[in-house]
């Protein structure tokens, strides 16, 4: 029984732009994995599925978070949920700035940050201030399927860059992707899908290429790191900063993982102080935070991550989860990198279409997401960010699958 089946919409039906249908189809991977997941829960009780199709944290926030949520919300001072300044309240950029500034050794102030409604919204502003119609934003699969759709939000064009069997960055590749019309280049470290790390030596290459492109062609290019994982790394694996490598780098990332609060929506934005044009930069961020229309991140969970930004979950239940997973997948035979951060694996398919394998999953009620959903057909995505008794009663079924392919 086909599980996964990409639906043509009839422009007749459905009343929306033809330009939405086509990205509803393309965005359609985790989103049938989703509401395949509730029909099966719904069908077999929720003991009997084994969702890991979404990168929804599973731990709870730290104490420390849930007191400083406790004592903004008590907190009856006039005033503290009005409007503010569309990049944020200036004592929490500080303390943003303050953090991040021990963390990549460049010194950062309140005026370099805009507070944003988490990564995504941060990407967006990002590419919104950056991109003329036509431009291009680089990004190496396997990536984030948003991508696609943030370029485009706003005019722009992604080109996809292969990389190595082990996930690494492809130079060679890049150096061929890179035009005059290049205007960005994503990195995302920790990645999802491959829970790959990007070592010092990585980020340095890619700013010399990047300053050798500018030199060659006279077009800047701003790398962009997309960083919502930077906490969540194991074995003691260092996370870089691209700051401490390129001056035209603009920094995202949301405590939607760290501190695992995404449905609270914050983040932020960081612009490298020797950046090109920084200060209309800064603007043109602050004014797309507004006419995008997130016009603020929330008043008050800002206040309440003001004081937390040392703080994590505990990365060793992921790190615990992620042992016991590699262990049997490795066990059972799958070829699979194994993650150094994030809360991914992504494995080869054992077939070659990695749709009917995840079909195959989901017969056994093992949910999955095809690797062509990330830019990387042949594979597949896996989430350790669920209860330990979902990852234990997924085995079974990966098993029986992988013998019988």
């Amino acid at each position: 029984m086909l599980l996964i089946n990409l639906t043509n919409f009839n422009e007749t039906a459905m009343p929306i732009a033809r330009t939405i249908q086509d990205k509803l189809e393309k965005a359609s991977w985790i989103r049938k994995m989703f509401e395949e997941g509730i029909r099966l829960k719904q069908e077999h009780g929720a003991d009997g599925v084994f969702d890991l199709s979404l990168g929804n944290p599973v731990v709870d926030p730290p104490e420390m978070v849930h007191q400083a949520i406790v004592s903004a919300a008590k907190d009856l001072t006039p005033g503290l949920h009005r409007y503010m300044p569309n990049a944020g309240f200036a004592d929490v950029r500080e303390a943003v700035a303050c953090s991040l500034s021990a963390e990549c050794g460049v010194e950062l102030k309140a005026d370099h940050i805009v507070m944003v409604c988490g990564a995504a919204g941060g990407m967006n502003i990002a590419l919104k201030t950056l991109l003329n119609p036509g431009d291009e934003v680089i990004a190496f699969s396997p990536f984030f399927v948003e991508y696609l759709f943030y370029s485009d939000n706003h005019g722009g064009k992604t080109v996809i860059v292969p990389t190595q069997e082990d996930f690494t960055l492809d130079f060679d590749a890049l150096r061929q992707a890179l035009t005059t019309k290049t205007r960005a280049v994503i990195v995302n470290s920790p990645n999802n899908p491959t829970g790959v790390v990007y070592p010092r030596e990585t980020f340095r290459q890619l700013a010399d290429i990047l300053r050798q492109h500018m030199n060659d062609t006279g077009h800047t290019v701003y790398l962009i790191s997309d960083d919502p994982y930077k906490k969540i790394v194991f074995d003691g694996v260092e996370t870089p900063n691209i700051m401490k490598f390129y001056e035209n780098s603009i920094y995202v990332t949301s405590h939607s993982k760290d501190l695992a609060i995404p449905g609270e929506r914050i983040g932020y934005v960081a612009v490298h102080p020797e950046c090109e044009d920084r200060e209309n930069l800064m603007a043109g961020l602050t004014f797309c935070n507004r006419v995008l229309g997130f016009v603020n991140a929330p008043a008050l969970i800002q206040r309440a991550v003001r004081n937390v930004q040392e703080v994590s979950v505990d990365i060793d239940q992921y790190q615990r989860k992620r042992d016991f997973l590699y262990k049997e997948l490795t066990r059972i035979g799958y070829s699979v990198v194994k993650p150094q951060g994030a809360f991914y694996f992504f494995p080869k398919s054992p077939t070659e279409d990695d749709v009917e394998f995840a079909n195959k999953l989901a017969e056994k009620r093992v949910l999955v997401v095809p690797g062509r959903g990330f830019g990387a057909p042949g594979y597949f995505r896996l989430s350790y960010c669920v209860p330990d008794n979902v990852i234990q009663g997924s085995i079974a079924g990966f098993e029986e699958v992988f013998n019988n392919h």
